[in-house]
């Protein structure tokens, strides 16, 4: 395992965070943080509860600004005060609650908030028919197979609806998506299937960036690697200078789970 790395062969960098610190009063949050987000690869941010993710999401999606350091967008410097303003540059964030009404009907939350209208003036009206269109389209343009978009989101399982808010974000417009854990609250079959809709983003050029705690869900269709803990770095590796071991071993805290492992292993039982 080798220290920060150069890129591993992806696309231009769309989004650099260079020594990037954030403070709540006297509690340090992140502090000298540094990753590259490039076009067509996915930087995986890991770390156990408490290591900082959420508040480099805030950064990230506008919520918070940083206290030090610099955060570039396209190589120029930029600083959101609001998510709006992150969203409008095309970095769009998916929240682990996904921002979706369960009993509202999956073309209706594909659009929700952006719905489309015909007429003019006081005769303008939401077009529901071109909403239905859209959203099957671009949600087989990503290879999501919906039974109907008239269904109620609430009955798809958590990876499907995962998957939609991932489609979401690409039809509109995101170049740089945000993925706040979203596998934490799946089982295996259905973590692969977002992990799948994961990489689909990642081919049609969009950077992704998966915050998760799950190594196991991150190497697999991770480019990059940022881990943290404590808000603070622990190195940012290319795929090629860091194994699925070294990273596990980075999160859990390595000679910490061996001691640990150590104190708590049951001693064998000699036969007389």
């Amino acid at each position: 395992m080798t220290g920060a790395s150069s890129g591993v062969g992806g696309g231009s960098a769309l989004l650099e965070l260079r020594d990037v610190g954030k403070d709540y009063g006297t509690v340090v949050a992140l502090d000298g943080i540094t990753t590259t987000v490039r076009a067509g690869e996915v930087t995986c941010v890991l770390g156990d509860n408490g290591a900082g993710k959420s508040t480099l999401i805030k950064i990230l999606a506008g919520v918070h600004r940083p206290d030090r350091g610099e955060m570039l967008l396209d190589g120029a410097q930029v600083s959101f005060g609001a998510p709006r303003e992150a969203l409008d540059a095309g970095i769009a964030t998916v929240y682990q609650d996904l921002a979706m009404i369960p009993l509202m009907a999956i073309w209706r939350n594909f659009f929700l908030g952006a719905e489309p209208t015909r007429g003019w003036g006081p005769f303008r009206r939401f077009d529901a028919g071109r909403a239905r269109g859209v959203t099957r389209a671009a949600l087989a343009e990503m290879g999501i197979d919906i039974r109907d978009p008239a269904q109620p989101v609430g009955t798809l399982s958590g990876g499907e609806r995962q998957s939609v808010a991932i489609a979401r974000a690409v039809h509109f417009g995101a170049r740089v998506l945000i993925l706040d854990e979203p596998t934490s609250a799946l089982g295996v079959k259905q973590a692969g299937v977002v992990l799948r809709y994961v990489a689909q983003a990642r081919d049609r050029g969009v950077g992704v960036v998966l915050i998760t705690h799950n190594p196991h869900h991150a190497y697999p269709v991770g480019d990059r690697f940022l881990v943290l803990n404590r808000g603070r770095s622990l190195g940012s590796f290319a795929k090629a200078d860091v194994s699925r071991d070294e990273l596990t071993g980075l999160m859990a805290g390595g000679a910490e789970l061996e001691q640990l492992a150590h104190e708590i292993e049951r001693p064998h039982s000699r036969a007389d």
